[in-house]
């Protein structure tokens, strides 16, 4: 069977939550989940662009004020939608920037990492509390064809660096950031017994407005090319999100990419991923290092690791800042 929107649950009484949801991908991903039922929030750096494009999806809908750059902006966010909500059901991760203007966050750390990666961090574990007594909920992490760019070690230096504005190995090493976490999420929240599972997936080639940066030389002629012929509209490109958000048949865990093309286009389905990006031992140093760079310490024990072994389980509470 070929998975479409059609295959997807009635989503009445949820709640979701959509980063970078102003357009693209986001904007889609939210269009759908509305439609099917859900309440959307769609979290925005522009509450104007959020407005317009909460007009487009239709349905039931608030915006939310996000700025991934700013860990201040994030708590402030979170701390909003918890004023607000009692329980949140969907969390997809969907926000980035690739090759930005600017070369740091407020925080000073390099901009791809700092959005991509320590922003919705951040964001999920002080939002954790609301889902992790909520049956089905989810968390959707978007990760990329790009996280095989990823070389070189995940530290403080690489997180800190003013050099990644227009680098490929930068955005590479973000997105192989968000598989990371991903997994480790998931691994964890297995291991304390909570009702939430974390995925991942990635939409292939989609020209959204991403591209609209500024990329190193070498890669714009390629960029065009792969645009051109491999690419598929954000409608489609939304696919993998969804059903990791919203297939019950899809485990926790997962990773979904498109099926075609090098998973460059095509109906969503399990996608394939580098070997650094199944590293358990990276997994434990990211979040640790993670930790330590927002503040945010997710409320669970850390999970063990000798295979066979069994860890303490305690009540997830979420997250303090």
């Amino acid at each position: 069977m070929v998975w479409s929107p059609v295959h997807i649950p009635d989503q009445s009484g949820r709640v979701a939550l959509v980063t970078g949801a102003s357009g693209g991908i986001g904007l889609e991903t939210a269009r759908v989940l509305a439609a099917r039922g859900a309440h959307v929030l769609l979290a925005c750096r522009s509450v104007g662009r959020g407005r317009a494009a909460a007009a487009r999806v239709g349905g039931s809908t608030e915006v939310v004020r996000l700025d991934l750059a700013s860990l201040d902006s994030v708590r402030e966010a979170a701390a909003l939608v918890r004023g607000r909500h009692e329980r949140l059901d969907l969390l997809v991760n969907n926000a980035g920037v690739m090759f930005p203007p600017y070369r740091r966050t407020e925080d000073g750390f390099e901009a791809h990492f700092g959005v991509n990666h320590l922003g919705h961090f951040a964001l999920t574990g002080l939002l954790l509390g609301l889902m992790t007594a909520v049956p089905d909920s989810r968390i959707v992490t978007v990760a990329s064809l790009a996280h095989r760019a990823g070389l070189g070690v995940l530290d403080e230096d690489g997180a800190r660096s003013s050099t990644g504005r227009r680098s490929l190995t930068a955005y590479g090493r973000s997105k192989l950031a968000n598989l990371l976490f991903a997994r480790e999420l998931h691994h964890r929240l297995a291991t304390a017994g909570a009702a939430t599972a974390s995925l991942a997936a990635h939409p292939g080639l989609s020209p959204t407005g991403l591209w609209h940066g500024d990329p190193p030389r070498f890669l714009r002629p390629v960029a065009a090319a792969g645009l051109r012929w491999l690419a598929q509209p954000a409608d489609r490109a939304a696919l993998p999100s969804l059903r990791a958000a919203t297939d019950p048949r899809v485990p926790g865990g997962a990773h979904l990419g498109p099926s075609k093309l090098f998973e460059s286009r095509g109906a969503p389905a399990p996608a394939r991923s580098s070997r650094a990006s199944r590293d358990m031992a990276a997994r434990d140093r990211l979040w640790r290092l993670s930790e330590g760079l927002t503040g945010v310490r997710y409320a669970f024990p850390s999970a063990p690791r000798a295979a066979g072994a069994s860890g303490a389980v305690c009540p997830v509470t979420g997250a303090r800042a």
